[in-house]
């Protein structure tokens, strides 16, 4: 029963002879030796063993344990298509947090160059006389003149962004 538990498990852990040996210590001929009854482990390589193969020493003694294949096509064609719908629902949410800062950006735009236009350039009336105005004002004008001519671009770039990664369907 051991014998046969032991290569069971080892084969479902998907461990040849040679990589338990190795990990107990031992030569490949004493794993063999043991898994075709011509040996039995003492009690301290039982728990080393148990250890390896991440089993309880009782199961290992216990009932046979059915080999489970390591390669069971099935449970792996279906975890791949696990894998491939979290992915494909990974992608469409990026797409749509995507969509709306996209949107999101259009409305700052549109805000901004709104709030631009109602105060009308107010620097322009501002006395320059005052270092803290003069600063403040300079630098003012220096967004209003970046934003004028970069806004444009960049809310086309939003728009043409927006149809790209809307809904399909």
């Amino acid at each position: 029963m051991l014998n046969e538990n032991m290569k069971a498990i080892r084969k479902s852990k998907g461990l040849s002879q040679e990589e338990l040996a190795i990990k107990l210590n031992v030569v490949r001929q004493t794993v063999s030796k043991w898994e075709n009854g011509l040996s039995v482990p003492d009690s301290d390589m039982l728990i080393s063993i148990s250890e390896v193969l991440e089993t309880p020493v009782s199961t290992l003694l216990g009932e046979t344990v059915v080999e489970s294949k390591v390669d069971d096509l099935k449970a792996i064609s279906e975890k791949l298509e696990v894998i491939n719908l979290q992915l494909a629902q990974r992608k469409i949410t990026r797409r749509k947090i995507l969509h709306w800062l996209l949107i999101s950006l259009c409305v700052v735009i549109v805000a901004v160059a709104a709030t631009l236009i109602g105060l009308n350039s107010p620097y322009l009336g501002w006395d320059y006389n005052d270092p803290e105005t003069a600063v403040f004002g300079a630098a003012f004008h220096t967004f209003e003149y970046l934003f004028v001519r970069f806004a444009p671009m960049i809310l086309i770039g939003a728009i043409v962004g927006i149809f790209l990664t809307r809904k399909k369907g």
